[in-house]
């Protein structure tokens, strides 16, 4: 069941749409759009599906809009709101966090994660790099970089460039006939990501 809340910040409240994760599920994702902010995403309202997708995995979901919305935008205003909604579901029980992010999204899940043991992996969509300078401190958190070979916004190489620059582990994927939106190639990305939430959103294995 989506609810929509209000997350109380300094700065000002957060808004997002928030699926809580099932019984005994400890794991959600907080997915965040572009400049512009938003709850759908990229790919024709992708976050959606895959909050729907994440539900049957009983895993939680926070769709969280930004409070700014203007271009550019403030990667540490925006990492700042993502923060918020980790702090958020952390009060509720939730141990383990993917981050997802489109564009200007992708430079702020990847900063707000840099430090954060709640984080268990992130992926950017189409990635700015403005922003995303510490992706090196990042590791050894899993990161994912999809981007399309098409993007004449924000060019692929933002993304090789980032994959260069990160440590292990990491995984690059790009696709050809995608656009900035990823529109092209929606059901691969969703594909993509479903397959990286089920691997890294499990619990780790106790130690022997």
């Amino acid at each position: 069941m989506t609810n929509e809340i209000a997350i109380p910040t300094e700065r000002g409240e957060v808004r997002a749409l928030f699926d809580p994760p099932g019984h005994d599920c400890h794991a959600a994702a907080i997915l965040v759009g572009g400049a512009d902010g938003g709850f759908e995403g990229p790919a024709e309202s992708l976050y959606p599906a895959l909050a729907a997708d994440l539900a049957s995995m009983g895993c939680g979901t926070l769709r969280l809009d930004f409070r700014i919305h203007k271009f550019p935008n403030d990667v540490d205003e925006g990492v700042y709101d993502v923060r918020a909604g980790l702090a958020y579901v952390e009060r509720l029980g939730v141990t383990r966090v993917a981050l997802v992010g489109h564009s200007f999204g992708g430079a702020v899940v990847i900063d707000a994660a840099v430090g954060s043991p709640q984080v268990a992996c992130v992926a950017t969509l189409a990635t700015q790099t403005a922003g995303a300078q510490r992706v090196g401190l990042l590791a050894p958190t899993p990161l994912l970089l999809i981007h399309g070979l098409n993007d004449i916004r924000l060019s692929p190489e933002c993304s090789r460039l980032l994959h260069r620059l990160a440590g292990e582990p990491k995984r690059i994927v790009l696709l050809e006939g995608a656009t900035h939106s990823l529109r092209q190639r929606r059901e691969d990305v969703r594909r993509l990501l479903l397959h990286w939430f089920a691997h890294l959103l499990r619990p780790a294995a106790p130690a022997p």
